[in-house]
């Protein structure tokens, strides 16, 4: 008997998608002949031009004034009516409401707060279905995620499942699988055991914030005995100032004294093969980032953090002691410097804990787990 299961996500930042996405992959690989499978963000269809400003807002904002979305989602923790709250979105419960009729779901997988709330304010949909809520925070989990109804709540790690329990929620109802990262991390254990000694050693700086110390931290990298990977996305203009300073490096050490391979990528679906054959991550302390630089053993030096979710993905690393915070281009450098001394002896002990906390296959055991309800 097939398996109808509903995903439901939001464009409002990279992790929820990035779990609904993986949560969809998982599914696919370990029974495509015996899910339905649909994933749906509700918001465009629902609020269209509204929904677009919204999330180039939230974008915006968490981009370019960090602290001050730490005082919203610190104001949204402190709610206690969410489903109060939630009543008014009476046009998106009724898109919900049309696709349940629709789409007949054995289980809802929500990766956006809102829709639990939604789901059970629906006549009939707590019988009709499971619900289960993928949290996509770590550590500082915001307590949108866990006040309301759901029949399992799947955690990243123990540290969120602590919090979840504390939170008031019945420990039989929490879950720990791991991030739903893509599968293709489960099958990359060989380039994983690889790195251990490769040589020379290779960074990975991804950069989606902080863009205005790029330039001079790319120049700083440029000069370790590394070989470095630099990954601008989609951002053109990123693209060609880091290419300029690259181009620049080269021509100076056009004799030949150029410690290392250098190389520049766009947006990339190779994400997975780049963390697990990189020896530490550069980059800021978004969920899917650090969630996936774990399940790849790859330690981190986070650079940037956005106050209130990604503080809890930055206290991970550093709590687990899987990688360091540092805020500016020499920190950055130092950092790097002290990981790889001594025959690497702190980055050794950071690949140790940060192996401690991978899942590669998380998400075909959360694929699993939801066709076992």
């Amino acid at each position: 008997m097939v398996k109808k299961i509903l995903i439901l996500t939001a464009g409002f930042g990279e992790g929820h998608n990035s779990a609904a996405a993986g949560v969809r992959d998982g599914l696919a690989r370990v029974a495509p002949a015996e899910v339905a499978l649909d994933l749906r963000d509700l918001f465009p269809a629902t609020y269209g031009p509204f929904n677009e400003l919204v999330r180039k807002t939230y974008l915006a904002v968490i981009n370019q004034w960090p602290v001050s979305w730490g005082y919203v989602y610190r104001w949204l923790d402190q709610i206690t009516n969410y489903d109060e709250r939630f009543r008014r979105f009476s046009r998106l419960k009724e898109h919900l409401a049309s696709l349940l009729d629709r789409f007949q779901p054995d289980v809802v997988v929500s990766t956006f707060p809102p829709y639990p709330y939604l789901l059970r304010q629906i006549p009939g949909a707590n019988s009709r279905c499971k619900s289960v809520v993928v949290i996509t925070d770590a550590i500082t989990v915001n307590a949108i995620w866990y006040r309301c109804q759901a029949d399992y709540f799947l955690a990243p790690n123990v540290q969120s499942a602590a919090v979840v329990r504390a939170g008031g929620i019945a420990p039989e109802k929490i879950k720990t699988f791991g991030f739903p990262v893509s599968p293709k991390f489960a099958d990359l254990a060989e380039e994983r055991q690889l790195r251990l000694e490769a040589a020379p050693r290779r960074i990975l700086y991804v950069i989606s914030a902080g863009k205005k110390n790029a330039p001079e931290l790319v120049r700083k990298l440029l000069e370790l005995d590394v070989d470095l990977t630099v990954a601008v996305g989609r951002g053109e203009r990123l693209h060609r100032t880091i290419a300029r300073v690259i181009g620049n490096h080269k021509a100076a050490n056009r004799t030949g004294s150029s410690r290392g391979e250098i190389d520049i990528v766009g947006w990339t679906d190779e994400m997975p093969r780049l963390l697990c054959r990189s020896h530490i991550l550069l980059g800021k302390a978004g969920g899917p980032t650090v969630q996936e630089t774990i399940e790849a053993g790859c330690p981190m030096i986070v650079s940037h953090v956005v106050s209130g979710q990604e503080e809890g993905n930055a206290r991970l690393i550093a709590e687990t002691n899987s990688g360091v915070i540092a805020w500016s281009p020499n920190e950055v450098i130092a950092q790097v410097q002290r990981a790889f001394a001594d025959d690497a002896k702190q980055w050794r002990q950071w690949a140790e804990n940060i192996s401690k906390l991978s899942r590669p296959r998380a998400s075909l055991d959360i694929a699993e787990f939801l066709l076992s309800i």
